[in-house]
């Protein structure tokens, strides 16, 4: 009966017309679930199917992970394409009337359809247009600015007057709300399209948005709880809001014990064999390398959308839309396509509209990196996930960025590899990459290495109360020292924990936006790849150039050809330089290049590019001879391992080859160097 409970609760939002089936999660995850929920059953005498404007059914959160399982089967399609789809549809429910409905209700009903869509809609979407045009006809009227004032050495050689109206232009997209502070923090990761200070002033963009009312955030709480009274529903509820942002905010709280989930259960598999398995291989780890010992933590984050913020989004949408058309047809800009380019972005805007798939998202994550000893997500409550409002486990951590800024002490290296290995596995195996990896979205937590259990035989799990979690009494130690600038006192308090045993740990957080290759990119990328391999720069540049998304536009291909073969083989004289190679500045070389030559690359390649110079950025800030291609030899390992190498595939090998013989003569390289440093060679007698 519990079972049929919990299985109940996820079909009720499912389309009438699907089949109601069990989600693909492990045993435990439905009988643990259907425990912890029994005792809820009271405030749920009857469940109604959630429905929107137009009686249409609501996808549960379970539909979109059962989406982002579906195998792309070398297809054009990725896993946030097929969820966002759903969502679309769900919306597209809204305007239409059910099929079921008659009399004067559907009459009702489809007067106030027709009075939305075709007057109010309208008349909401001129008053912003106008306010938009006093906000952004200053910034075009001011234009000429940028050809004013000298030269700056110190910023990409701009004019003062350039750099002026750069402010200017922020400061505007700052006050036009939250779609434009998004549009910019998105423009500021397209270096390929636009000038480098530009970015750099426009990823400087942040959020002044009001939070919305403590009244408006019980509402959907509730709605997502069934109605369940709000104090029926958390131990402890921190009023004020952790962040917010231009599209959601952030709360902390603590679910009632009957509603709080035992343990990592959606990514167990506590059955027969397959737990004595599991249990040997966390033995087995436990003794040749640092485990986690991972405690599950009791609170939770809450992060729900602004009300009213979709429709904003997508009003601004549309006139961004317009603007963008009416800019296409000025000549000298044609090559950028405009109009592209806001598509993208508002696909972009959708995904972060619907909680659902940042859900799955972290569902996802988490399955991919269960055997994987480090870095982890935050665990979602699928089942308490809406449109609206999202549940999810708090990660108890401290910013990496103030790790950035005070040292990272004796952990330094492990923070930094740590970081660059997970993004590593996520591009080069997963094929699914967190897309918003700033310093504040990845967290640092301590943990004491897990201990070897050797009952093989069944045996109950702790429950998450039962065990004791070291992490908050290790970062109660460190935030004092946080915002002190004291950076001697943090590095002394980060000594004595790692006398103590502690290990770091890396959370990621916010993984709304992901970046998942299609397969023509897919394939693009592999070309690309093996041209680079067999340092034919020259080779790869013609393919960035035919298969952009504007060859026509192209300026010079031959000249663009040119300069990739001789940034290529700049790095081909400097392989066995260990940590001489900064991929970061060449990736930036490139983007310098692409901008100049107008060479549309695809929004993904420009994801991938981006996070890989923000993470080795990251990780050369923590430890300065961080080498990405070193430490991408032991994930090529592992592919090689895991799909095996076909004829197609020797550039790879070639690659994988003159990394192993790059790290065996550093290695020899370094073991003279230290036996001449020590006298080990002819020690003096």
């Amino acid at each position: 009966m519990r079972s049929f409970r919990f299985l109940a609760r996820f079909c009720a939002r499912q389309p009438p017309s699907s089949t109601c089936k069990a989600p693909r999660f492990p045993p435990t995850l439905r009988d643990g679930w259907s425990r912890a929920h029994s005792g809820a059953a009271k405030h749920r005498p009857r469940r109604i199917m959630l429905t929107a404007a137009a009686n249409a059914a609501v996808l549960g959160t379970a539909a979109f992970v059962k989406l982002s399982e579906k195998d792309n089967k070398g297809t054009e399609q990725t896993s946030e394409g097929r969820m966002l789809q759903a969502s679309r549809e769900e919306l597209a429910q809204d305007k239409t009337v059910d099929d079921d409905e008659a009399g004067p209700s559907r009459w009702v009903h489809e007067v106030v359809i027709l009075l939305d869509v075709y007057i109010w809609e309208p008349l909401c979407t001129g008053a912003r247009f106008c306010h938009l045009v006093v906000i952004f006809v200053p910034v075009i009227l001011s234009l000429p600015a940028v050809w004013i004032g000298r030269r700056q050495p110190d910023y990409d050689d701009e004019r003062s007057g350039t750099l002026w109206w750069y402010s200017f232009l922020v400061w505007s997209m700052e006050a036009a709300g939250p779609a434009f502070i998004k549009l910019g923090q998105w423009a500021a990761s397209r270096t390929d399209i636009f000038p480098r200070e530009l970015c750099d002033a426009l990823s400087r963009l942040h959020s002044n948005a009001p939070a919305h009312s403590l009244h408006a955030t019980k509402r959907i709480v509730q709605d997502a709880f069934d109605g369940r009274p709000f104090h029926d529903i958390f131990d402890e509820f921190q009023e004020k809001p952790l962040g917010v942002g231009a599209i959601a905010q952030v709360y902390k709280a603590k679910l009632k014990p009957d509603l709080a989930v035992p343990g990592d259960i959606d990514v167990r598999d506590d059955s027969g064999k397959a737990k004595i398995r599991n249990n040997v291989r966390r033995n087995v780890n436990t003794v040749l390398k640092s485990t986690p010992h991972r405690v599950p933590s009791t609170y939770v984050a809450i992060k729900v959308l602004h009300p009213g913020v979709e429709r904003t989004v997508r009003r601004d949408l549309r006139i961004m839309g317009f603007f963008a058309s009416a800019l296409n047809w000025i000549p000298t800009i044609e090559w950028l396509s405009l109009p592209d380019e806001v598509a993208q972005f508002g696909e972009m805007m959708k995904l972060q509209l619907d909680l659902r798939i940042e859900a799955a998202n972290l569902a996802k994550f988490r399955r991919n990196f269960k055997d994987r000893s480090t870095a982890w997500f935050p665990f979602p409550y699928l089942e308490f996930t809406t449109r609206q409002v999202l549940i999810e486990e708090f990660a108890q951590g401290i910013p990496l960025a103030d790790f950035l800024e005070n040292g990272g002490g004796p952990f330094q290296q492990d923070i930094a590899h740590e970081g660059l290995d997970a993004f590593l596995r996520m591009l080069l195996i997963d094929n699914f990459v967190h897309a918003d990896l700033h310093p504040g979205n990845i967290m640092v937590r301590f943990y004491k290495s897990q201990q070897p259990n050797l009952q093989f035989r069944n045996h109950e799990d702790p429950q998450p109360g039962d065990q004791a979690d070291v992490t908050e009494e290790v970062l109660s130690r460190l935030r004092p020292y946080r915002k002190k600038q004291d950076p001697a006192s943090w590095e002394a308090e980060l000594r004595k924990i790692d006398a103590e045993g502690f290990r770091p740990q890396l959370i990621f957080i916010d993984a709304g936006l992901v970046t998942e290759l299609n397969a023509t990119n897919r394939q693009n990328f592999l070309d690309l790849f093996r041209a680079v391999a067999e340092f034919d720069g020259y080779k790869a540049g013609h393919l960035m150039c035919e298969r952009c998304r504007q060859p026509e536009a192209v300026v010079d291909k031959e000249h663009f050809a040119l300069k990739m073969q001789h940034l290529v083989l700049s790095v081909k004289s400097n392989t066995l330089a260990l940590g001489n190679v900064k991929i970061g500045d060449i990736l930036q070389q490139v983007l310098d290049m692409v901008r100049s030559h107008h060479v549309r690359m695809e929004g993904d390649f420009v994801n991938v590019v981006i996070s890989i110079l923000l993470l080795e950025g990251i990780g050369r800030a923590l430890d300065p001879d961080l080498d990405l291609l070193s430490r991408s030899l032991p994930i090529l390992r592992q592919l090689g391992a895991q799909s095996g190498w076909s004829v197609g595939d020797l550039p790879m090998v070639f690659v994988w080859a003159g990394l192993e013989a790059r790290r065996f003569m550093q290695a020899s390289i370094e073991d003279v160097e230290r036996c001449v440093k020590y006298d080990l060679l002819s020690p003096n007698l």
